[in-house]
């Protein structure tokens, strides 16, 4: 009887193995269309194509102009608004096409996630591979993704009357919930991955969360830097203005508008979260490495410190050159990057979910 019963375990045990494997697989998968996604994003946003498409359809938005007499409907929307009038006034219908085929990408991939996410999502809750406890998890995340499409149109509505660029308000709450959803996704999927060491002690998950903590609103400070521009001002380092710490940095009233409309303010506000990021990691790896030798936890947070080192050279650098465009995807690529092993190297210490199948025996 013992002998079955084990066998009925390592059998359950087994399933719950391939079943969580197939849900990671795809998790992975959504990984890499939201890289992209934010990515194109960020290409929209540089080059100033965010606001060629004036409306939100997100079911006949699918189809792009199809004839001449559709293209220049499209167009003579886009001559309606203060980006035309007031930056781009003379612009060519060619030239046109060029910003509006950056929005419809970036539109597309982003419908193109919710696909991905729900109806995979769909099969495999149908054929009970969402072990319990998982569903609300996976739910959330694609409830986040449904509002980020809100708050995407919500952003671009924002320049649509009188702004020639969007809010930076609103993009730097798009650009931090795209993050947000990355993040939790990692951290879902890592959650069903196998781990080689124990769970680490509580400090250093502590610590650990920490930094996705300071990833997401050093995040959020680099949409107000796009928002405004501020990277383009400023361009020296380690000095800014001539300074360690510029003069002018309050000069809005009330004093709290400076940190979300002064581009002084928010360039230097996006340096303190960048150095305040290199301190605390590098404090992590150290204090890893005194309590975990050896050990995964202690080789993942020191990859993640050369990982936050690298994002720093490469932020710097974009500073000096005055962020042209492929240096400028480059710091926000590698800003994903930094944050989604942040968030993989902190479920890390914690350890896998627990196995249903081991649950029960506890049970």
């Amino acid at each position: 009887m013992a002998a079955i019963t084990a066998t009925a375990s390592y059998a359950a045990r087994d399933r719950d193995l391939r079943n969580r494997a197939l849900v990671r697989g795809w998790l992975y998968f959504v990984l890499i269309v939201l890289f992209a996604l934010v990515l194109v994003g960020g290409s929209t946003r540089l080059t100033g194509s965010g606001l060629s498409i004036t409306e939100w359809q997100p079911i006949h938005g699918v189809i792009p102009p199809l004839s001449d007499a559709e293209w220049q409907e499209e167009f003579q929307r886009y001559q309606q608004i203060p980006q035309y009038t007031e930056l781009n006034k003379g612009m060519s219908i060619e030239a046109f096409k060029s910003i509006f085929w950056w929005e419809w990408v970036h539109r597309i991939l982003a419908r193109s996630v919710g696909v991905v996410f729900a109806l995979p999502l769909l099969v495999f809750w149908a054929t009970r591979r969402i072990e319990r406890g998982l569903g609300p998890k996976l739910a959330g995340i694609l409830l986040l993704g449904g509002l980020q499409g809100a708050i995407g149109w919500w952003m671009v509505a924002s320049g649509l009357v009188d702004r020639v660029s969007v809010s930076q308000y609103r993009l730097a709450t798009h650009l931090t919930i795209a993050a947000l959803i990355f993040t939790a996704t990692m951290v879902v999927a890592r959650g069903l991955a196998q781990h080689s060491e124990p769970a680490a002690d509580r400090p250093t998950q502590r610590l650990a969360g920490f930094i996705v903590l300071l990833a997401l609103i050093q995040i959020y400070l680099g949409g107000l830097v796009a928002g405004l521009h501020a990277g383009l001002s400023y361009n020296t380092w380690p000095l800014m203005d001539g300074k360690v710490i510029p003069s002018d940095l309050l000069l809005l009233e009330p004093a709290w508008r400076n940190f979300f409309e002064n581009p002084k303010t928010v360039q230097f506000a996006h340096r303190v979260g960048a150095y305040t990021i290199f301190v605390v990691a590098l404090w992590h790896m150290i204090a890893t490495w005194r309590r975990r030798p050896g050990t995964t936890h202690a080789r993942r947070a020191a990859l993640l410190f050369l990982l936050v080192l690298a994002q720093a050279a490469i932020g710097i650098g974009t500073l000096l050159m005055q962020v042209p465009l492929h240096m400028a995807l480059t710091h926000q690529g590698v800003a994903l990057f930094v944050l989604g092993f942040a968030a993989a190297h902190w479920r890390g210490t914690k350890g896998a979910y627990p196995l249903p199948a081991e649950i029960a025996v506890r049970g």
